[in-house]
């Protein structure tokens, strides 16, 4: 059994619908000028972009928590994008699919941050 790597992303409800349409197991193409798909490596940091521009932009913010085989995804960069924990992984929008297939069980949503509960809840 290979190792796991776990990665957080913050989502708006439109991609959270289409996740949950595919059975929580894959991330939908990206846009047009979207160009990488980038999953965060820590869950302080998902939740700050969550809180803090998908709550104002989109009326409501997510936090996903998934997993995908190690070995694989160290082909990606990591690339640093603020201060010493604002870590992203970035990978090209034209490898999404061959990336969704590695992921490992299914996407799970595990914070959202709504109107009448800013500081965030916890599903379930």
């Amino acid at each position: 059994m290979s190792e796991l790597f776990t990665l957080w992303r913050p989502t708006g409800p439109a991609e959270l619908a289409l996740v949950r349409d595919s059975g929580w197991r894959e991330w939908p193409p990206r846009l047009p000028g979207q160009p990488v798909f980038y999953p965060v490596l820590n869950e302080d940091y998902a939740a700050r972009i969550a809180r803090e521009w998908n709550l104002p932009r989109d009326g409501e913010g997510h936090v996903t928590r998934f997993r995908v085989d190690a070995g694989f995804a160290s082909r990606y960069p990591v690339r640093q994008v603020g201060g010493r924990t604002i870590l992203e992984l970035w990978v090209p929008a034209e490898e999404l699919a061959g990336f969704n297939a590695r992921i490992r069980g299914p996407i799970e949503l595990v914070r959202s941050f709504l109107p009448e509960h800013p500081e965030g809840i916890v599903p379930g």
